[in-house]
């Protein structure tokens, strides 16, 4: 084989019972898949995207945003399939299409909306580059975890493991039932330290994530900071016989069948609960985001769970945590959607990126409401502020253009004001945009394109800056690289020329 590569591979199974249809369910206008697909493409390390699904709807969503399609089979497409299946049938396909050894295998879960490409870079960066066997996001946690006490105590171990511990397997062998040890690093420079927490059952996920998983903690471990705690305060053990503890039972008397004993309440699982610190005093926990894992890719076939080796935690931003589970989560994403996809500082283009701004009309120049007097002529409002800006861009030497499908003489009107080229009353924008690039030598790569509308969808597929107004349908923002804070009509052409000139304007 040839030179190896680091595999994004995103599950998406087609079924999903708690948000029906949930993989191509859009988040600001753009459907989950396509979401992770985007931050795995673009981040630097990543060679190719897979994504594994038996869904025809979801394969073609995510080829049309860049990823190579695996369809799983059957045997692994249900209900109880794990992630981790899926993610070795993916490079075992991808392998034989593409004859390309997989070096480092990334798993990058959908159902969390809010993962960034640097995100997908650091865990790949973790084995890559840093020398981890494994990775994953966890996020910083400070909440005390309670659980009552009469709740129910882990799942017995799978049938055949002899009630110990699953070791690392290779093909056809037998489990190994040593004990097994694992160091989480944190990336700021604490010492690593080992975390002897044990799993019940073998660490493979159903798909979607690492909330409501087939996991599970053996009793005494904590259920926060990812595999078993990185740091937290102490463990309770397993209910106490005598305690009303899970499938403990009164006796019975009198001939009366036996009956469970209620629970007796709460137990601290990351703390004693008779012992409450200040923030600053408590070993800092780390909460398993879900969204990312990173493996070594030869040790992972033998393994065949996300973590073993050396399991570097790589933190991610606490506020786009999220993973969306029923409709709940999924209403809450979307809420979220215009404040945590709006760009992030430095992310707004520059001069030194941008040698031509092609601008839209209606909604964009304007406030998309339309004036009509008596005789039926339409009056359109623009803002000056747009004027001066459109004015700075032209003195500073780039190319402009107002782009159109409205056939009404203002917008040409609008153009002679501006001193701009107007094509308007056009049908397929984005063939135009082409054709004007072409005839100009301009680079579409180069070019920065501002719209608002469905429309606007092909040709800010085009360019290498798709922009927003702030007032744009929920499909273009969620396809723009950048969305202003001004609305279309309100000075947002101005804002897009203080991004590009900075002080010069």
């Amino acid at each position: 084989m040839s030179a190896a590569v680091v595999l994004a591979v995103i599950p998406a199974r087609g079924g999903s019972k708690g948000v029906p249809a949930k993989n191509l369910a859009p988040v600001g206008g753009v459907p989950l898949v396509a979401r992770a697909v985007r931050a795995c493409r673009a981040a630097r390390l990543v060679t190719d995207v897979v994504v594994s699904t038996d869904d025809s709807g979801i394969a073609a969503v995510a080829r049309e945003a860049g990823a190579v399609v695996v369809r799983r089979p059957p045997a692994i497409a249900g209900d109880t399939a794990s992630s981790e299946a899926a993610v070795l049938h993916a490079m075992d396909a991808y392998e034989a299409m593409y004859g390309r050894g997989v070096s480092t295998v990334l798993l990058v879960q959908c159902t969390s909306p809010f993962l960034t490409a640097g995100d997908v870079e650091d865990v790949a960066a973790a084995v890559v580059e840093r020398g981890a066997d494994t990775a994953l996001t966890v996020a910083p946690f400070h909440g005390f975890v309670w659980r009552e006490e009469g709740a129910p105590s882990p799942a017995p171990p799978l049938p055949g493991t002899g009630g110990k511990p699953p070791g690392p397997r290779t093909r056809g062998s037998a489990p190994d039932p040593g004990p097994r040890e694992l160091e989480f690093v944190d990336r700021v420079g604490a010492m690593p330290r080992p975390v002897e927490a044990q799993w019940g059952h073998p660490r493979a996920e159903s798909e979607g994530g690492c909330r409501g998983s087939s996991r599970t903690l053996p009793a005494g471990a904590s259920a926060v900071g990812g595999n078993g705690a990185a740091g937290g305060g102490p463990a309770h053990a397993a209910p106490v016989p005598g305690r009303g503890g899970a499938g403990e039972r009164t006796p019975a008397t009198d001939g009366a069948p036996s009956v469970p004993a209620p629970p007796r309440g709460g137990l601290g699982v990351n703390h004693d609960k008779a012992y409450r610190p200040r923030r600053q005093d408590r070993p800092q926990d780390l909460l398993e985001t879900g969204a990312a894992y990173a493996m070594r890719a030869d040790r992972f076939r033998v393994e065949r769970h996300r973590f073993f080796g050396r399991t570097e935690p790589v933190r991610t931003d606490p506020a786009r945590v999220l993973e969306i589970d029923d409709p709940h989560d999924l209403a809450r994403a979307r809420a979220l959607a215009p404040l945590l996809d709006a760009p992030a500082a430095g992310a707004l283009p520059s001069r030194e990126d941008v040698d031509a701004v092609v601008m839209d009309f209606d909604g964009t120049q304007t406030d998309d409401r339309v004036l009509i007097d008596a005789d039926g002529r339409e009056l359109v409002a623009v803002h000056r502020g747009d004027g001066l800006g459109v004015a700075a861009l032209r003195r500073a030497g780039l190319a402009l253009l107002i782009l159109s499908s409205e056939a009404n003489a203002v917008v040409a009107a609008r153009g002679r004001k501006l001193d701009v080229p107007v094509l308007h009353g056009v049908d397929r924008k984005d063939l135009a945009l082409k054709q004007w690039c072409d005839e100009r030598g301009i680079a579409p790569d180069r070019v920065l394109y501002v719209g608002n509308d469905v429309n606007d969808l092909p040709c800010l597929d085009l360019v290498g800056w798709p922009v927003a107004v702030a007032s744009a349908h929920d499909a273009v923002r969620g396809a723009a690289r950048a969305v202003t804070s001004a609305p279309g009509g309100s000075g947002a052409l101005r804002e897009i020329a203080s991004w590009l000139l900075g002080p010069t304007l």
